[in-house]
């Protein structure tokens, strides 16, 4: 069969283009997000049907999902009792049994559709097999004609849909796409002479391309040309073909993402030119003389690294991964002091005040000694540890004697993105939990300075493949060790039934001199959904369990002092029970606090749950966190028993993505997610990664672009 000759390329050609897309439909296809021939050509269907050959309706299976073939026999709307929602029902008969088919709420246009003698393909899982019945079935009207072959006698995609358009007419749609623009569809840069076997053609450098690209390529088979695998991912011949169809066109989405991020960063680095921050130690010296423990060789490890950055030619993006409690504090404090120890200034940026405040104590603590001002800038407070018209130089030859600019550290949240924060000579920029900012924001702060360096840091692991496509500009570090000296943690599931028992532990733990976070989900109970607990309402009750202890309470909507308040007390142990939200999810460190109790457990991620968890085990004390849930659901106590059985943030992070996505294991703050229509990010590390080795042979050879 030869190229029809009235073919395009299809990308910018509208929908309408198609036979059988005329204003009406087009409009239908519009609400599924299709406006051009491509959008169409791919549609990912959300299931198949094996329709060469049905399921006999005497043969279907209790909750067992099938295809069944039948003519209406009977068909009519039911009610129970005057004002009751109306049920319609019809009944079908394949020669072999009869299926009854209910719809709880039935509507106008049914009695017209379902009629008897009409004959229909029917999708379900029966829920009773006396009598053989389906509730709410997805149905396929079955109408000879010449496009049958369509629909019948081969596996066959169901596609999502829009109110007004059928499975049928969606089918039939994509077929004609194909039909007419097949030959259209160009095969991308990278597989050039690879797809389908052939072999290339032209230059040298292509010849090497290919030989490169089949050496890497860890698929089985060799993979499909672009315009076969489109076809073979709507009309495959077997349902194995789906997959490989599936990942070739994943393929295709994760090279043109890591090339959209390898230009970028090479672009970056053509225009950038890195500020002098790599130190000369005269300042972390002394710091870690006196510092009061010795890093790991993790942190040692990781700090080469930033040096060699920060002394580099190009300015540092580089992103450092380490579990909670694995010291990243004190990786961000070496690092700020070799830019201040080269004449720069340094900017923290903390997702919450409570956390900017207790940056703000700690490296006070550390660097005044040292003759470093360190500044707070939050929505609330602006402090400075040490006087401005004081401010002592820094101890040895500091490079700021030079420039006249004291050695300034300043830590704030979102308000350093304001307009009128203005920080001079700034070397490097850290910001601490990543996952709370935007990519859009972290930018922002970046282009107050000169290209400073940037160290983005997170206590939430971040699974592999998000960390080649969404961070895949940044350079990764990870702090893979744990201080000594730290009490274990142990996690436990408990139903709401056994939390007597629990409170009564949590008394003897809080007698025993050690002291307790109680976490809920919402600062205040919900009239869609009073099951879920709040702060709010349970503090008094938490106050009666534990009577006579000293109990706070802490919620994003207590005024800024008293927080601070609240967070001095419980650090002093005048308070011996923190009752709060995910408030407390970073920032707190109270390494006398053993137990973390979590109410309606099922309602957080599990990153989340385990941050939370990390709020304990900072001591030398045993710690307990006891995840309460009521949860029947499956998928909710598979992810509360993940998190029991390890403490390793990095398989979590890993089971979290799975089960929740990216989307929400990001959360709704960070921007950046790629569109993928057939990538998986939960399952296709080895596709983004053979994808970033492809982008980088295209771009070693000169190409910029995927067509």
């Amino acid at each position: 069969m030869s190229p029809p000759e009235q073919s395009i390329l299809p990308p910018a050609v509208p929908v309408s283009s198609v036979r059988g897309v005329g204003e009406e439909r087009a409009k239908l296809l519009a609400r599924l997000n299709i406006f051009t021939v491509e959008d169409l050509l791919l549609h990912q269907p959300r299931r198949y049907e094996d329709r060469r050959k049905f399921r006999a309706i005497r043969e279907l299976t209790l909750n067992e999902p099938a295809t069944v073939r039948g003519t209406i026999i009977a068909a009519g709307v039911k009610r129970f009792r005057k004002g009751a929602r109306a049920m319609f029902e019809c009944v079908f008969d394949d020669g072999s049994a009869r299926l009854h088919c209910r719809w709880w709420q039935a509507q106008p246009w049914m009695e017209d559709w379902y009629t008897i003698g009409r004959e229909f393909l029917v999708f379900g899982k029966p829920d009773s097999l006396k009598p053989r019945n389906i509730d709410h079935p997805e149905t396929e009207l079955v109408e000879p004609g010449e496009d049958e072959f369509i629909h019948v006698n081969r596996i066959v995609p169901v596609h999502p849909l829009t109110e007004g358009l059928t499975a049928r007419v969606m089918r039939t749609l994509i077929w004609r796409a194909l039909e007419q623009f097949e030959y259209s569809i160009a095969e991308p840069t990278w597989s050039r002479g690879q797809a389908a076997g052939g072999q290339a053609q032209g230059e040298k450098d292509e010849a090497l391309l290919t030989e490169k690209t089949r050496a890497s390529n860890r698929h089985p088979a060799t993979w499909p040309a672009r315009a076969n695998a489109i076809r073979m991912v709507h009309f495959p011949a077997e349902l194995t073909d789906v997959e490989i169809a599936r990942q070739r066109l994943a393929l295709d989405e994760f090279v043109a993402l890591q090339l959209q991020i390898q230009l970028r960063r090479k672009k970056f680095e053509a225009s950038a030119k890195a500020l002098p921050c790599g130190g000369d130690n005269h300042l972390m010296k002394p710091f870690l003389a006196k510092l009061g423990f010795t890093l790991t060789t993790a942190q040692t490890s990781v700090l080469r690294e930033i040096r060699a950055d920060l002394g580099g030619t190009h300015p540092m993006r580089r992103l450092l991964q380490g579990d909670v409690g694995s010291g990243k504090t004190a990786v961000a404090a070496c690092s700020a002091l070799m830019a201040l120890e080269s004449g720069f200034t340094v900017a923290l940026m903390a997702p919450t005040e409570i956390l900017a405040e207790q940056h703000f104590r700690n490296f006070s603590k550390w660097f005044e000694p040292l003759g470093i001002r360190v500044q707070l800038q939050t929505g609330s407070r602006k402090e400075t540890s040490l006087p401005v018209a004081g401010c002592k130089e820094p101890v040895g030859n500091g490079n700021s004697q030079r420039t006249g600019i004291p050695s300034t550290l300043t830590i704030g949240t979102h308000a350093l993105f304001t307009a009128n924060f203005d920080l001079p000579k700034l070397g490097l920029v850290i910001i601490d939990e990543q996952h709370k900012f935007g990519v859009a924001q972290r930018e922002t702060l970046v282009r107050k300075g000169n290209y400073p360096h940037l160290l983005v840091m997170t206590a939430t692991p971040i699974p592999r493949t998000l960390g080649l496509t969404l961070y895949g500009d940044l350079d990764v570090s990870v702090i893979d060790e744990m201080p000594g000296g730290r009490g274990s943690i142990k996690t436990f599931v408990r139903a709401a039934e056994k939390l007597p028992k629990v409170f009564e532990f949590i008394r003897e733990k809080i007698a025993a001199g050690r002291q307790a976070y109680i976490v809920y989900p919402r600062v205040e109970v919900a009239d869609t959904d009073k099951d879920i607990k709040a702060v709010t309402k349970e503090f008094e009750n938490v106050q009666r369990a534990l009577a006579p202890f000293k109990i706070g309470l802490l919620h994003g909507r207590i005024k800024p002092a008293d927080k601070e308040k609240v967070m001095a007390g419980f650090r002093l142990n005048k308070i011996q029970a923190l009752v709060a939200t995910t408030l407390i999810e970073v920032g707190v460190d109270v390494p006398n606090a053993t137990v973390m109790l979590i109410e309606n457990a099922e309602h957080f991620g599990l990153a989340q749950l385990h941050q939370l968890r990390g709020r304990i085990g900072r001591g030398t004390h045993e710690s307990y966190c006891i995840l309460i849930s009521d949860a029947l659901h499956e998928e909710a106590q598979s992810r509360l028993k993940i998190l029991a059985e390890t403490n390793d943030g990095f398989k979590i992070a890993e089971a979290d993505l799975k089960l929740r996505g990216p989307g929400e294991l990001l959360g709704r703050e960070q921007s950046g997610l790629p569109n993928l229509r057939f990538g998986n990010l939960a399952e296709d590390l080895n596709l983004i990664r053979h994808a970033r080795e492809l982008v980088k042979l295209q771009l070693d050879f000169g190409r910029t672009g995927v067509s």
